[in-house]
């Protein structure tokens, strides 16, 4: 996926004011150590009247007069001495700096006693899959050092590793998968369950580097997104492997988010998108923020085979050529989807022939997105009709040619019938929802580089583009305004990125005038 800087509108001035919060602080610190003697001598001189304040108030009033004559007397003695004033200076000085001093008590060095004890038993468990009888010199052995095999190592405030390095024998298979998926498999049991770990392989440096992954945020509620025509948000990722960030708007705060950018048209590599998952991991979800970003650039036919009437908003909607939820109206829907494609062939060709540039009607997009198209192939076999997944073989070879995309969905249950043509030409991978290690395998063609947990929230699951890396991914809170149980602010979120409802030609023929007076003065009102 090629990355490239976006053009930023900073309207706050955040680059500013970040930048001289840094130089304040620089010259701050630079300003404290130059005047850290007169600090620590200032500390102690309140420290050492604060004493002296404290001596004369537990001092009873009969003894008061003594001990300001035993005062007296001793500055008396000082002031008649040789240089003793200079001698009483340099010695309270001296007390003052003693008594101001920093008293915070050093970090340790090194781990505690219990940190101790959670690398020494992770070097233990480790010894059976780095050593080797033959090693004259194992860096692993039974009762070893762990030092030498941890060279850096951090942990959090619970007592947990968030960061390690281990060194590992040169002669560990480490080009291997399955050796690697032990090896993580077993630091992610001995380090804690419940979060992510993110490893990295260095083959030639014998190293493994081990960091525990922030969260990704879930907060990030559907919005307009600063994209070119052709790129769409799939959602949003760590920063560790994308260099570029979208501005999005959460309430009265802004913040840079990196994406997941998913980039289709004429010169994509990836021209179609495969996204499996489990039921109620947000599936539906991801397909209807596609749609909605879809919808300002082209037209999109949306078929659906659950039967939920999880894309009832979309219905009727400027840019929305259908919403099919029954076989025949897919099939028919599907069909035209292959007809239109070879229009759009045909056109374009005759117009390269010509030397003219293609027309209009075959520039602009064609999405053709299928939610649980598995639901009709059932459906179809017991009434004697074609899968209407036999339909997107033209769609799915010939659609990036043709300005058509094509978005299919389903669960792991019904992966078996999803047909080969799909299979092939989808190039774009997403997997939403707890999967196993072989599952994100087989659909990503590749394992991710970090451990999938197993309570994920909705819309969190991981994407592969092309042979690139694969990608936490979290897709934007996109849920159907008609449900009951989303929230006000989600549900006008979604409201105000709807394009308008398609008004039709005749309706607007027969419509009188006095009804759309009305209609216009009740809806300013």
């Amino acid at each position: 996926m090629a990355r490239r800087p976006l053009p930023r509108i900073l309207s706050n001035g955040t680059a500013q004011l970040a930048r001289s919060r840094e130089l304040a602080r620089t010259a701050a610190d630079s300003a404290t150590d130059v005047l850290h003697p007169l600090i620590t001598v200032t500390r102690g001189l309140r420290r050492l009247a604060s004493a002296g304040r404290r001596r004369w108030a537990d001092t009873p009033k009969d003894k008061r007069g003594p001990l300001l004559f035993l005062v007296a007397s001793v500055i008396l003695v000082v002031a008649l001495m040789p240089y003793g004033p200079l001698l009483a200076a340099i010695v309270l000085m001296a007390a003052a700096a003693w008594h101001g001093r920093d008293r915070t008590p050093p970090a340790p060095e090194g781990p505690d006693e219990s940190q101790t004890q959670r690398l020494q038993s992770l070097y233990e468990a480790l010894v059976p899959y780095f050593s080797t009888a033959e090693d004259p010199a194992p860096l692993f052995a039974h009762g070893g050092d762990w030092e030498q095999a941890f060279p850096a190592h951090e942990f959090d405030g619970e007592g947990r590793i968030a960061h390690l390095v281990v060194r590992y024998p040169a002669y560990f298979t480490d080009s291997e998968a399955d050796s690697r998926a032990r090896i993580e498999q077993l630091l992610t049991a001995k380090s804690g369950r419940g979060r992510e770990y993110h490893f990295v392989w260095d083959e030639e440096g014998n190293q493994l580097t081990v960091g525990v992954l922030a969260p990704l945020p879930t907060d990030i509620s559907a919005q307009r997104f600063v994209t070119a025509p052709g790129e769409t948000v799939l959602g949003f990722t760590d920063p560790t492997q994308v260099h570029r960030t979208l501005p999005l708007t959460h309430g009265a705060e802004q913040r840079d988010v990196p994406p997941v950018v998913w980039r289709t048209g004429v010169r994509s590599t990836e021209p179609h998108l495969l996204v499996m998952g489990q039921p109620g991991s947000g599936t539906s979800t991801l397909l209807r923020s596609i749609a909605i970003q879809a919808l300002q650039y082209g037209d999109v036919l949306i078929v659906e085979g659950g039967g939920t009437g999880e894309y009832a908003c979309l219905t009727g909607r400027d840019g929305v050529l259908a919403v099919e939820c029954g076989l025949s109206g897919a099939l028919a829907s599907l069909e035209w989807a292959a007809h239109e494609t070879e229009r759009r062939l045909i056109a374009a060709n005759r117009a390269h022939q010509s030397g003219h540039p293609a027309p209009d009607d075959t520039r602009r997009p064609l999405w053709i997105i299928l939610d649980r198209p598995s639901a009709f192939t059932h459906v179809a076999a017991a009434d004697g009709h074609k899968d209407p997944q036999s339909l997107l073989q033209v769609p799915l070879r010939h659609g990036r040619a043709a300005n058509v995309t094509v978005v299919v969905a389903d669960q792991f249950d019904s992966a078996d019938t999803i047909c080969e043509a799909v299979r092939q030409h989808t190039r774009a991978r997403v997997v939403l929802g707890p999967a196993t290690a072989q599952q994100l395998a087989a659909v990503l063609g590749a394992p991710p580089h970090t451990t999938p947990i197993a309570q994920m929230p909705p819309g969190r699951g991981y994407a592969r583009l092309g042979s690139g890396p694969v990608h936490r991914l979290q897709v934007p809170a996109t849920p159907d305004p008609y449900d009951d149980a989303t929230n006000d602010a989600d549900r006008q979120a979604v409201l105000a990125l709807l394009p308008p409802h398609t008004t039709p030609a005749d309706a607007a023929e027969t419509v009188p005038t006095e009804v759309v007076v009305e209609a216009a003065v009740a809806e300013t009102s």
